[in-house]
């Protein structure tokens, strides 16, 4: 329990662990998905090929675009590809690194799928049956009146009565199994001894400049969720101040009943006025939000916080009648 526990932390900790949670969740959905798909083979030779490598190829496809959809790298890189230039420049590098992140990730499923079909065979005997040459095999059966392409294309039908205790259709779908897994291994192989080779040589190439391009990378990822839930927070006050103004809310109206001097009354209305103003950060009106949105996706502030302008402390101030200061909050 405590194990499973530390897995959750783990891709719950940032966007990338929950990205390869998901792409993970979705390679083990397409092997229970292979392993309950009833595949039965057409045994025609027109289709033969057709379902087979349909089934072997489309699924994968399905799964590689479900694994660029729910990519949170796949928006943030086209957000940063598609801006537009302006303070901030764009860095290609970062570009790169996000599109090799989502490849990498969408393409896992597939591959899983793919090499789970080439080990098992039975895409690749329906596709590649009639290809087999039947003369190095024996116990084939010519009182069938068939030619040999269709008398080949149904051997991984079984049930089928030409093959009815016959060894040939054994033999020949354990050729054609043989094949199909030595393909499924050779590629597994391949791609360890691809990650084994790339893992090995990746120190040897300028390591401070992948850690900037995966530093930026973070944190337009970080960035991207920060402005939404600015945005999320704003306009929940926006509507909390609208909804207020609309139906003259309780607390309004007893500040309003507050026997307060007439310049003491204003004061603390307009003092209330200007903290929900800045609360706002002066973003008041439909205009403002939408020129403020376009702006940040036409001029996105340049990366120096030096530069960032703090606003000044309010100062809150009560007055009686003569002009007195009774209360003064600097």
């Amino acid at each position: 329990m405590d194990r499973l526990k530390v897995v959750l932390q783990y891709f719950q900790s940032n966007s990338e662990s929950i990205s390869n949670g998901i792409c993970i969740l979705l390679s083990l959905i397409g092997v229970k998905l292979y392993t309950s798909f009833d595949f039965n083979c057409p045994c025609l030779p027109q289709y033969n090929k057709m379902y087979a490598l349909g089934v072997m190829f489309v699924p994968p496809l399905i799964l590689f675009l479900l694994g660029i959809l729910v990519n949170r790298h796949t928006g943030v890189m086209m957000e940063e590809w598609a801006r537009p230039i302006s303070r901030r420049a764009k860095n290609p590098a970062v570009v790169k690194y996000l599109f090799s992140a989502m490849m990498q990730r969408a393409l896992l499923a597939p591959m899983v799928w793919i090499l789970v079909s080439l080990l098992d065979g039975k895409c690749f005997i329906c596709a590649f049956s009639m290809s087999v040459d039947p003369k190095h095999f024996s116990g084939f059966p010519n009182n069938t009146g068939l030619d040999v392409i269709r008398i080949m294309a149904k051997v991984p039908c079984k049930e089928d009565s030409i093959f009815k205790d016959s060894t040939f259709r054994k033999a020949v779908s354990r050729y054609v199994r043989c094949y199909s897994q030595a393909i499924g291994w050779s590629i597994l192989l391949c791609l360890i001894f691809l990650g084994a080779v790339a893992r090995i040589i990746k120190p040897c190439f300028n390591h401070a400049t992948f850690l900037q391009t995966r530093y930026w990378s973070n944190y337009l990822d970080v960035e991207a969720k920060l402005f939404d839930e600015t945005c999320v927070h704003h306009a929940r006050e926006f509507a909390r101040k609208c909804v207020v103004h609309f139906f003259e809310s309780m607390e309004d109206d007893a500040v309003l009943r507050m026997p307060l001097t007439p310049n003491l009354r204003f004061n603390n209305i307009n003092d209330e006025t200007e903290e929900e103003d800045e609360h706002l950060h002066g973003v008041t009106r439909k205009d403002q939000v939408d020129h403020l949105l376009q702006t940040w996706f036409q001029c996105r502030p340049e990366l120096d916080v030096t530069k960032m302008v703090y606003r000044p402390t309010k100062c809150i101030t009560w007055e009686d009648p003569n002009g007195h200061i009774l209360y003064s909050d600097v």
